[in-house]
């Protein structure tokens, strides 16, 4: 059965907090986005507290684990790692020498930039992130379990949407 996306976003619903209000009232979909925005950070923040505890057993984070995950197909500078997450280069920085140091990746030398070295994975990374895709293969299919996949791609088109909008913005 294919739920209309209103239907979708009302089972997770936080009660809309009128006093946050101002004198001129959103539009309804202003509203509703509100709400989006509202589960959206309470999403991340049980996103963020999953991953570490997916993550803890291979001796990393959440954070490295998605900096490895962006490295993975093919070796990348750190600064396409972090274009590609939409962080600045500077915090990509940072996780990747801590990968560095706890030998998951190295940096190798870039033939097409001599400054700009390219992240690649140890047997210990690789072994790493091929444990953590079969975990989280299995803990992705639990948390969709009973949720019709066209329902998932309507939430996913939604959210594509927004942050082309806010990405538009800038």
């Amino acid at each position: 059965m294919l739920l209309k996306f209103d239907s979708l976003m009302s089972l997770c619903q936080l009660p809309v907090m009128k006093e946050w209000q101002t004198a001129s009232e959103r539009s309804k979909s202003g509203e509703e986005v509100a709400r989006l925005m509202l589960e959206t950070f309470r999403f991340h923040n049980a996103l963020l507290a999953a991953g570490d505890e997916l993550t803890s057993e291979f001796g990393l984070t959440n954070a490295r684990w998605q900096v490895l995950g962006a490295a993975h197909d093919a070796p990348r500078t750190v600064s396409a790692i972090a274009r590609f997450m939409g962080l600045t280069r500077q915090s990509v920085q940072r996780t990747i020498l801590r990968l560095v140091t706890d030998g998951f990746i190295e940096l190798v030398d870039n033939p097409e930039h001599a400054r700009a070295r390219l992240v690649t994975f140890t047997d210990k990374g690789l072994s790493a992130l091929q444990g953590l895709s079969e975990k989280q293969a299995a803990w992705v299919a639990g948390l969709a379990k009973d949720i019709p996949p066209a329902n998932i791609r309507i939430g996913v088109g939604m959210m594509r949407g927004l942050i082309r909008r806010l990405e538009e913005a800038d």
